[in-house]
């Protein structure tokens, strides 16, 4: 496993593939290691240069992950060792992960989507994989650190005491809250999954896979919701490539 960061249009990346994330999980388990688990794709860059809390966030993360095939064509034109099996998203991870967690025994918690949806999706996951330990929270509550809703979940989390934590509760929801309550958690992953289980409880479109390996998945996405994604597969991904047109440009000199 290649563990080594490299640096494009102001962030880093590791090149991980489902099997490599998979290995580092079982390695901070076995360990008793507590990381971070980030992934970037060009709508969390639009976010980090904008926000410092996002910024804060992913200085914070052991390992982040490429969740964008068009991110990975540009770290390959700066000549670095990324392939196709190095775009991970969750709709293709999250099975293998939730297999390999019932066949290792781990506990998973996940922590978003609307009230039942997540409850739903574990359901559905428990069916296939009957040793699989889940518990699930969603995500509609008073994030404010200091609000009893969020100590409350807190406290939900701990107890079950997971070796895997799922936040999926959009970009940059789910990074300010692990960022807000790191210190507050005893599990050893910590994964900022999105829709990860509302693709699994049919409650969003899972995109053909085959787009996703020729990145074409923000099209399937963006057809599937236009009013909602407009701006992030048409506007953001500008913003992106300026950067790596600036960076080649300086690099060039």
């Amino acid at each position: 496993m290649n563990k080594k960061s490299y640096s494009l249009v102001g962030i880093w990346i590791n090149a991980l593939s489902i099997s490599d994330l998979n290995a580092l999980i079982a390695e901070a388990v076995s360990s008793n290691q507590s990381w971070i688990i980030a992934n970037h794709n060009f709508h969390s860059i639009h976010i980090y240069h904008r926000d410092a809390k996002m910024r804060a966030f992913y200085a914070l993360a052991d390992y982040i992950h490429a969740d964008s095939m068009p991110l990975v064509f540009l770290a390959k034109l700066l000549g670095y060792p990324f392939q196709r099996e190095h775009r991970v998203t969750y709709a293709d991870w999250t099975p293998r992960l939730i297999e390999e967690a019932a066949r290792q025994n781990w506990r998973v918690f996940y922590l978003g989507s609307k009230p039942g949806v997540a409850q739903r999706g574990a359901k559905i996951l428990q069916q296939k994989f009957p040793t699989l330990q889940i518990a699930t929270a969603d995500g509609y509550f008073d994030t404010r650190p200091d609000s009893q809703e969020n100590k409350n979940v807190l406290a939900k989390i701990n107890s079950f005491q997971p070796h895997v934590l799922m936040v999926g509760m959009s970009m940059p929801r789910q990074e300010h809250w692990v960022l807000d309550n790191i210190e507050g958690l005893s599990t050893n992953a910590i994964l900022t999954a999105g829709a990860a289980i509302d693709y699994i409880a049919g409650e969003v479109p899972t995109p053909p896979r085959w787009a996703g390996r020729w990145g074409l998945e923000w099209l399937s996405r963006l057809i599937a919701e236009p009013n909602r994604l407009w701006h992030r597969y048409l506007v953001e991904p500008w913003f992106v490539l300026a950067l790596f047109i600036i960076e080649r440009f300086k690099k060039g000199n």
